[in-house]
């Protein structure tokens, strides 16, 4: 019998990520294209469609031997129906993303916010393997998290908890995209980090970000390292924030273990340590001593090895 495999997608607001992966969760082939949500819900839709069916051809597959596609999208979802209700950072509006899929492939196609999913891959493949109340927060364009409690995805009665990046932190804070004035993702994410990195420059700020015709938050993590002053409090910041978000979530769920995960958990150390010392200060002793928080240890494949082992997951149910 020959080996089955599952194609996991990861959708994001800035770029698609798919790939082949078998069922140990080990990535085959992957592939990366650009969201360009500009041109609309059906354009994306047939460009992922596109991406999935490249990555079969290449690597000279019959469907027979694809188990199920697996999709991480950003949230609200309606699972049920297979519906992106709506995400601050892509088009779609009650857009049934998985009967088109569905429908072309003929496999069995399953959606899930993008967190949730992440947070799959890594109880069953990365950093959680072993644990029974694990949670995975995902600090990106956006912040998501998921939890896994007693063993199990928890979705919450319409399937969209931990909607934490639009916890509320400040209360006269920045206008978020979801409507909200405060919330962490517009504190905390790597867009905020880039868009406060660009206000200071455009202030005429000292600062040897400066330099950078297009700055995100890679860039200023480098200059943060490198000594630059500006860069560090725009840093410091940030991660204040996020460390006061994770504080709550973990003062919640009482986990063994939280991940860290996302393009801004590739700071590191000055990312981890500093939630590290934010949680000490905020969250309960006792449940700040018995949490081990750590770094994604899938990286920036968390997302589409999430999306695929939530496929593998699933399709375990049929």
């Amino acid at each position: 019998m020959k080996d089955k495999f599952v194609i996991g997608v990861d959708l994001g607001g800035t770029k698609i990520c798919a790939a082949l992966v078998s069922l140990k969760g080990s990535i085959i082939y992957e592939k990366t294209i650009p969201t360009n949500v500009q041109e609309g819900d059906a354009a994306i839709l047939s460009n992922m469609a596109a991406l999935i069916e490249g990555i079969i051809k290449k690597c000279e597959l019959s469907m027979n031997e694809i188990k199920g596609i697996g999709i991480g999208a950003p949230g609200p979802l309606n699972l049920v129906n297979g519906e992106i209700i709506c995400t601050p950072n892509l088009p779609f509006k009650n857009f049934n993303i998985v009967n088109p899929l569905r429908s072309k492939f003929n496999v069995p196609v399953y959606l899930d916010n993008d967190a949730n999913a992440a947070a799959i891959g890594e109880y069953m493949f990365g950093a959680g393997r072993g644990s029974r109340n694990m949670i995975f927060i995902t600090v990106s364009t956006g912040i998501g998290a998921g939890a896994v409690l007693n063993g199990d995805i928890y979705r919450g009665n319409t399937q969209n908890a931990l909607e934490v990046g639009h916890m509320t932190l400040k209360e006269d804070g920045p206008l978020c995209n979801c409507g909200n004035r405060g919330c962490a993702e517009v504190l905390a994410s790597g867009t905020a980090i880039a868009r406060e990195a660009k206000r200071v420059v455009k202030e005429g700020t000292v600062t040897s970000l400066c330099k950078y015709k297009n700055i995100t938050a890679k860039e200023v993590f480098k200059e943060a390292k490198l000594g630059d002053h500006r860069a560090k409090e725009i840093l410091n910041r940030a991660l204040n924030y996020l460390g006061i978000c994770v504080a709550n979530v973990m003062n919640c769920f009482d986990p063994e273990v939280l991940i860290i995960g996302g393009g801004v958990s590739e700071g590191d150390s000055m990312v981890i340590d500093e939630v590290k010392r934010v949680v000490k200060k905020r969250c309960f002793k006792i449940i700040s001593e018995n949490t081990k928080i750590c770094k994604a240890e899938l990286g920036t494949n968390a997302g589409v090895i999430g999306a695929a082992a939530l496929a593998i997951l699933e399709s375990k149910k049929v």
